[in-house]
């Protein structure tokens, strides 16, 4: 159905695999206000297509790719697109976003979105070229790297989407390559592979149609030299990139070390940024419309490549204790290549050598051994020996070989980068995320407990059931705008970064910021009426309304994130998915992190009846139909979960 909305195309695709039927989807307007675009569009065409239970490997599964409204408009870091299905890592809900060039070419091509249904009989790959639209054979691309496929696999200047083989070969957490950028998390690489779909192509000469060209030119000319002149985005990212924070987070005591054991390195400073720039970074690079350019690139075997984010920089390194930059730059380079998500396989290997520290599973993986790692690597991408376990990931690890009280994940999903016993908020978005341990999802909240200018107390837990969900809300928000998250760092005005660097001024930031609790609570409260404006530091919901024409403002755009979590809840539930699954291993909230210290322990039991109370969530944590109501979701009151 087109849409009487600018910034979109108003055409989503949808391909059966099976039939080879090639259609469109009618996407209806009122969900475009609700849903605005990205992961929550995705969901609710979920919501609506997909039978509860279904194996997320099996043909009856649905893989979504979905742009936003911004994409490709030239906004600010709006290259974003996302990849949504059952997750056959979690059985939950499936979302993935990327920075490549992928969703711009298919808006380009004339199209919001792509949905991909049943299972081709042999390896194919789905060319788009606007109204052109072609099943072709990828017989001959079956079994090569990401690298081969995307230079193989049709036109030069189409862009592509691409996995590798770890997808093909079911691994969990296989992940899905646009550019050098990767989809990775709750593995649709396993879902695409699940499918025998290769990659997808698209092209095109369409143009983007904005309700307000000038005002959205002006808007965006003013967004970008804000984040240009920014402390956090114009010179802390461009310098160090994401593993900048290293070692502030191990000074913090939230750093992954030896399996989520500790969360302090002593050789923290060999894996930063700050090292990376110093010795290795090449130059910088970034996703096509950002200008914040905090890519990293490096060297390896005498050609430039992508270089390491903090992820993989910890969990292959100090979760592994683990200090040679260079052989992670290599393993970086290699996961992409095999198309496995570098998180879940730095956390998988953690837990796999403290498995065989304990006896518990003889595996030849060993902290601080690295000759066998590059092996394990393409032992997992092809599910030889042991990385046939490994390919199942921490959950089934767990299950199989035991060490479920310190297997570092979440509903299924392996732990991001960030030791929850050093801020306790980031544990419970790890709990409370829908797609499992995720940092994102989560709120993000070691920004404000650990590397950010202005630190919350790590340890306060009645502050942060509020602070978490406004963090979860916001983030989804951006998320499904189509703006990289990176852009929320603004919200953090610059003057608190020129703050003088003095324990007391440091603990008085600290004590106003952490017991401002209440305020942060009354503000979840506040209706959509008393937020008619758009936030000067957060320009996102001034130009979606400026790009579509809708009636956009700063609460219409703060609801959306909480009705998009909310419709992800929901379909986690109707999963089987319950209050129970909102947890963390035994070592994150019964084990001190530092030994006699109490408060170094995730207390969940502490944070999660305030932190449902504020969702307007029942004690078994299902939005009530209150809630729903408020959200403009009253069509899903009727559903049998609530």
């Amino acid at each position: 159905m087109a849409s009487r909305y600018k910034g979109y195309m108003g055409r989503v695709l949808d391909v059966d695999l099976t039939t080879g039927r090639i259609g469109d989807y009618d996407l209806s307007d009122r969900d475009r206000e609700r849903f605005v675009g990205g992961r929550f569009i995705s969901t609710k065409i979920l919501w609506d297509e997909l039978k509860p239970g279904i194996d997320p490997l099996s043909p009856d599964n649905i893989l979504i790719v979905m742009t936003s409204p911004l994409t490709g408009t030239g906004a600010p870091s709006t290259s974003r697109y996302d990849i949504s299905s059952k997750s056959p890592q979690t059985g939950a809900i499936g979302h993935s976003n990327s920075g490549g060039n992928f969703g711009i070419h298919l808006k380009r091509a004339g199209w919001d979105g792509v949905i991909i249904r049943g299972r081709a009989e042999a390896p194919v790959y789905l060319d788009i070229s606007e109204d052109k639209i072609e099943i072709r054979d990828a017989s001959l691309l079956w079994g090569k790297d990401t690298e081969e496929t995307k230079n193989l696999m049709g036109d030069k200047k189409a862009g592509k989407m691409v996995i590798g083989p770890a997808g093909e070969n079911l691994v969990r957490y296989a992940i899905v390559i646009s550019q050098d950028r990767s989809h990775g998390r709750t593995g649709m690489g396993a879902v695409m592979g699940s499918k025998n779909l290769k990659g997808i192509a698209a092209k095109g000469n369409k143009k983007i149609e904005l309700a307000d060209p000038e005002g959205f030119k002006a808007t965006i000319k003013k967004w970008i030299e804000m984040l240009q002149v920014h402390p956090a985005t114009g010179d802390f990212a461009p310098k160090y990139g994401t593993s900048g924070f290293l070692k502030s987070i191990s000074d913090h005591n939230a750093l992954p070390t030896k399996n989520f054991s500790s969360g302090h390195y002593e050789d923290a400073v060999l894996l930063t940024g700050q090292t990376l720039a110093e010795t290795r970074l090449v130059k910088n690079a970034g996703c096509q419309s950002c200008p914040i350019r905090c890519a990293r690139v490096v060297e390896l075997d005498g050609r430039e490549i992508k270089g390491p984010e903090y992820e993989v920089l910890c969990l292959l390194g100090s979760n592994m204790l683990i200090n040679d930059m260079d052989a992670i730059i290599r393993w970086n380079y290699e996961l992409d290549l095999l198309g496995l998500d570098a998180i879940s396989t730095g956390t998988v290997m953690g837990f796999a050598a403290e498995l065989n520290e304990k006896g518990l599973w003889k595996n030849g993986i060993e902290f601080g051994k690295k000759d066998n790692i590059s092996q394990i690597i393409h032992d997992i991408a092809y599910r030889r020996g042991i990385g046939n376990d490994l390919a199942d990931g921490v959950k089934a690890m767990s299950m199989k070989y035991g060490g479920e009280d310190f297997a570092p994940h979440s509903k299924g999903m392996e732990m991001a980068a960030y030791e929850p016993r050093g801020a306790v908020g980031h544990g419970l978005g790890y709990a409370t995320a829908n797609r499992g341990a995720c940092h994102l999802d989560g709120g993000y909240m070691i920004y404000f407990e650990a590397t950010g200018p202005a630190i919350l107390d790590p340890y306060h837990y009645r502050s942060k059931p509020g602070y978490t969900i406004l963090d979860q809300n916001l983030l989804a928000s951006i998320s499904a705008g189509g703006n990289c998250l990176f852009t929320s760092w603004t919200f953090l005005p610059p003057i608190l970064f020129k703050i003088p660097n003095s324990k007391l001024m440091s603990w008085l930031t600290t004590k106003i910021l952490t017991y401002s609790w209440a305020s942060i609570e009354l503000t979840l409260k506040l209706p959509e009426f008393m937020m008619k404006y758009h936030l000067p530091m957060l320009p996102h919901s001034k130009a979606i309304k400026q790009a579509t024409g809708m009636n956009m403002d700063f609460g219409k755009f703060f609801k959306m994130g909480e009705r998009g979590f909310n419709l992800e809840r929901l379909f986690n539930i109707r999963e089987g998915f319950s209050a129970k699954d909102d947890t963390l291993p035994k070592r994150f909230t019964h084990e001190e992190q530092i030994p006699g210290n109490e408060k170094t322990k995730v207390p969940l039991d502490k944070m999660m009846p305030t932190y449902y109370k504020l969702r307007g969530w029942d004690e078994k944590g299902i939005p009530t139909p209150k809630v729903l109501k408020k959200l403009g979701m009253e069509d899903l009151i009727q559903s049998p979960i609530v």
